[in-house]
């Protein structure tokens, strides 16, 4: 691994900011390879040296990925003047991480969320041409039919004319309220919630269930979260 800024790895470590990384090393609470740290500039491999802080040892990762059930009611964003956030979920130590969402999931909505801190991560589920498709489990009020089906896999197109890309529809339940799972690879604004009011069939009830072959932990409740392990972040861009 290349070296990097001791605060630099302090602080991606979620331990404290840079700014207080450069406090505890002055203070003498920061040690490599048992001896006392001099500088935040001071440069180290993280992989390679022994890096404690307060007598903790620093298990260094570049990048975090936690998997979140967000509730409904706080927006997916990182901050809002008006609202709660979902970093606001967070322990003290993991907002320090500077997470993000990988793409957005609408207020009321619940479900699967990806925080991550990596970007290159982030954009690969986002982009429409990478094929990563998001599951939902949604109820509508009015019956769902094999006409929706095959609009959904069509292409559904918009009120104000913007055509979306072929999507799935799956009924689960037909009747004067309806359940389904719907699959798209698209995020723009409260898209399955439009997808399915065009179609005359208005959502009450919207969950993300899956983003690509992975599948929301069950025993998460509604606002909690975990880190992926290595097998759960692969599986992401593996096929449903």
């Amino acid at each position: 691994m290349e070296k990097l800024r001791l605060d630099k790895i302090i602080a991606d470590a979620g331990i404290a900011s840079r700014r207080e990384a450069a406090q505890l090393i002055k203070s003498g609470f920061v040690t490599v390879d048992g001896a006392p740290a001099l500088s935040g500039a001071e440069k180290y491999d993280p992989a390679a040296s022994d890096i404690a802080v307060g007598g903790r040892h620093l298990s260094y990762k570049r990048y975090h990925y936690f998997m979140m059930n967000k509730p409904a009611g706080c927006v997916s964003a990182t901050e809002d003047r008006e609202e709660k956030t979902v970093l606001e979920l967070l322990s003290d130590s993991d907002r320090r991480l500077r997470l993000f969402p990988a793409g957005r999931l609408d207020k009321d909505a619940e479900g699967f969320l990806i925080l991550t801190d990596d970007g290159d991560f982030a954009h690969r589920i986002i982009t429409p041409s990478k094929n990563i498709y998001k599951t939902y489990y949604v109820e509508t009020d009015g019956r769902l039919t094999g006409d929706d089906v095959r609009a959904f896999s069509g292409g559904i197109v918009l009120k104000d004319g913007l055509k979306c890309l072929p999507a799935a529809l799956e009924i689960i339940s037909s009747g004067e309220k309806s359940s389904a799972a719907v699959r798209i690879r698209e995020g723009k604004y409260h898209q399955v919630k439009r997808m399915l009011a065009s179609r005359g069939k208005p959502v009450t009830y919207l969950k993300r269930t899956a983003v690509g072959g992975l599948t929301l932990d069950g025993g998460l409740a509604p606002g909690a979260y975990r880190e992926m392990t290595a097998d759960e972040i692969a599986s992401v861009f593996r096929e449903a």
